[in-house]
């Protein structure tokens, strides 16, 4: 829903009723994650994509019935042999896509939705799209960090579905959870998607250089909230660096040591180290190899040739670094791709942070044979 949301908002700020459908459930190649989502308006037009062309002609048209029985519906869609147009996926994969009525009297919370999803605070939306009491399907719970909003037909359902969804939020995962109609462990009948919201993960590149601007656009396409941090106001502007959300005059280690201070590196950050000057890398990367638990980043990498990376390395062995934590860093940057520009150079080290999160062999796909799509 994060692609759609202003639009979503605007409409229901409005007054309209939306049809708005959402991946609840993929098997296989489907296209879209769960979470994804597509809206039919008002006034017809389609915002946002389900299956990335495949069955949204379908869903269009159940939106917009949804809508006028104000009836909640869950369809499943999958690639058929026997109809080679019936609607359905060409890649082979199943999606399932709950369509469901938005506006004020269905969806009061979601207002306090939109807000925290702008402003980084994590929330989650917990929908029951399957019950045997059809007047329990597309109600919603809405938890927040310190509250839970609207509810789903009982204080029983509510407590248990609010105890596992902030285990999903808490790790930023959306998936369907399967309850008793009331709640019940280790019973079946009630089906709740749980649309889980984090912040955006971050990427922290150092060095005002070109090649920055273009790791930031790669970056930025990448859902990435992206800081540039240089120590050289002349060349660490706003203008300079426009994908960037912020762009920060500072030495490098000393801006790290705060950003690690002030609770806001985690194991989701990104660290690229573009200045290859010892003077600028050498201190902020020992201080980011060290850095271990809840505040180890996810990837560190650090750009330069060969012959650079062997002396960074020998300069941090000198600082104090062991083996096992030069062994985190990613140096020289990137996959192999043989490229030369920074726009080229940027792909490369886009292309190895998705590997990194989906345990991606950075191989041609049509030299391998395992599944296309991460779980």
């Amino acid at each position: 829903m994060r692609d759609v949301l202003e639009p979503l908002i605007d409409a229901w700020e409005s007054g309209d009723r939306i049809g708005l459908g959402t991946v609840i459930g993929t098997q296989r190649s489907a296209p879209r994650p769960p979470g994804a989502a597509m809206l039919v308006l008002g006034d017809g037009s389609v915002v946002g994509s389900v299956s990335g062309g495949c069955v949204e002609g379908d869903v269009y048209e159940l939106a917009q019935r949804v809508v006028a029985e104000d009836a909640p519906e869950l369809r499943r869609y999958g690639y058929s042999d026997d109809e080679a147009f019936a609607v359905g996926l060409t890649c082979g994969g199943i999606v399932d896509v709950f369509v469901e009525p938005v506006d004020r009297e269905t969806f009061p919370e979601l207002g306090v939705v939109a807000e925290d999803v702008r402003t980084g605070r994590p929330v989650a939306v917990a929908t029951v799209i399957e019950h045997p009491d059809a007047s329990w399907v597309g109600r919603h719970l809405v938890l927040r960090t310190d509250e839970v909003l609207g509810g789903l037909g009982s204080q029983r359902a509510d407590h248990a579905v609010a105890d596992d969804a902030r285990g999903l939020l808490a790790v930023g995962r959306s998936q369907v959870l399967e309850f008793g109609p009331d709640g019940e462990r280790m019973d079946t009948g009630m089906k709740v998607f749980v649309n889980a919201f984090q912040p955006r993960p971050r990427m922290i590149v150092f060095g005002a250089i070109d090649y920055a601007a273009a790791v930031a656009r790669q970056a930025d396409l990448l859902g990435y909230r992206v800081t540039v941090c240089d120590a050289r106001p002349v060349f660490a502007t706003p203008e300079r660096f426009p994908a960037a959300d912020e762009v920060v005059v500072s030495w490098p280690h000393r801006y790290l040591g705060q950003e690690v201070e002030a609770g806001r590196i985690d194991q989701r950050t990104v660290i690229c180290v573009l200045t290859h000057d010892p003077k600028f890398d050498v201190p902020v990367l020992d201080l980011a190899l060290r850095l271990e638990g809840d505040q180890r980043p996810f990837y560190i990498g650090a750009m330069g040739s060969r012959r650079t990376h062997d002396e960074r390395l020998e300069r941090l062995r000198e600082a104090g670094l062991d083996e096992e934590r030069l062994r985190r860093l990613h140096s020289p940057i990137g996959l192999d791709l043989r490229g030369r520009t920074p726009e080229e150079t940027a792909v490369a080290v886009a292309a190895e942070l998705v590997a990194l999160r989906w345990g991606g062999t950075g191989r041609p796909l049509h030299e391998t044979d395992t599944a296309i799509h991460a779980d």
